[in-house]
């Protein structure tokens, strides 16, 4: 069973250390906290991936039925290493107290969690092996909803109709994610009557989520290198660089995961033979698992304008 960072951070109350990281992780970004991962042994998984349904059909008195089977399409995820090294100066730590070591580790872990974030929405294995492949370079085909609808080829203002046939091609549609920019479109144009219900509700760390026709948005704000995750520097269907896009997903068993060898090591090595600093090392076997063909949607080629109808 699939469980959330936070749900995971709960599970051996006796490991300090462990459980604050992995709920730093949670509380540092929208996407890592929402997101279900699953264990799974060895160094990857192998699953089916559902293309098409056998037809059914009606028949006569002495008939027979027309022979048809579906499609499966054999996928494999393979497990990405991620972590990194937390080191703190001994003499940091006797001049400002026990406290700064914290602090660092906040930091440090705050700067990875908005990495993999980033990943699962830009990661391209092409561009770097190491690294796991994200939403916008998977998903492909029907999955990708243009702007207007009405202008499929086109760079265009979202249209709210393009947007909700896009969560209609999603099978239980759990979760929006865009940018900051993106949200104060939405919720601009609700307040200009233009369309959208929004709302909004708390998450588990007391902070308010926007809601767009039930679904919480998910917010990919900044990498670790201080970039915009989803900024309008996108192609779209009419090629440029001035684009953004909103995807829509369901995150759940079965559908849109994580996945990773068990819940992130992290271990304290104390002081390292080659300086005076204390290091706190946090590895991580970790990918992104798409199980569904209808398990998420792209809305691209959105230009950086007011939302219609």
């Amino acid at each position: 069973m699939a469980l959330t960072l936070l749900e995971a951070s709960k599970l051996n109350p006796g490991e300090v250390l462990r459980n604050s990281v992995i709920k730093m992780f949670a509380e540092n970004s929208d996407i890592l906290a929402a997101i279900p991962f699953d264990d799974i042994p060895g160094g990857s998984l192998s699953y089916n991936v559902e293309g098409k349904l056998p037809s059914v059909g009606f028949r006569g008195f002495n008939e027979g039925y027309q022979e048809s089977t579906g499609i499966i399409n054999p996928a494999t995820e393979t497990l990405r290493i991620a972590g990194g090294d937390m080191d703190v100066d001994l003499a940091l730590i006797k001049t400002r107290g026990e406290g700064v070591r914290a602090t660092h580790e906040a930091m440090k872990v705050k700067a990875f969690s908005l990495k993999i974030a980033s990943k699962i929405i830009n990661g391209d294995s092409q561009v770097n092996p190491r690294e796991f492949d994200g939403l916008r370079v998977r998903i492909v085909g029907d999955q990708l909803v243009p702007a207007n609808l009405t202008a499929p080829n086109a760079n265009s203002p979202l249209s709210l109709e393009a947007l909700d046939a896009a969560i209609d091609k999603v099978d239980g549609a759990t979760h929006l994610i865009m940018s900051k920019a993106m949200r104060r479109k939405l919720t601009a144009a609700a307040r200009a009557g233009v369309g959208g219900d929004i709302t909004y509700t708390v998450d588990d760390f007391g902070r308010r989520v926007t809601m767009y026709n039930d679904l919480p948005i998910l917010i990919a704000d900044y990498d670790d290198e201080g970039q915009e995750i989803m900024p309008f520097n996108e192609a779209g269907p009419a090629g440029g660089d001035d684009c953004g896009s909103i995807y829509v997903v369901n995150l759940s068993d079965g559908y849109l995961t994580g996945i990773q060898n068990g819940v992130m090591d992290v271990r304290d090595l104390g002081e390292v033979d080659d300086k005076p600093v204390l290091r706190t090392r946090v590895d991580w076997l970790v990918s992104l698992c798409v199980m569904h063909g209808r398990a998420a949607a792209r809305v691209w080629g959105i230009t950086n304008a007011t939302p219609t109808a």
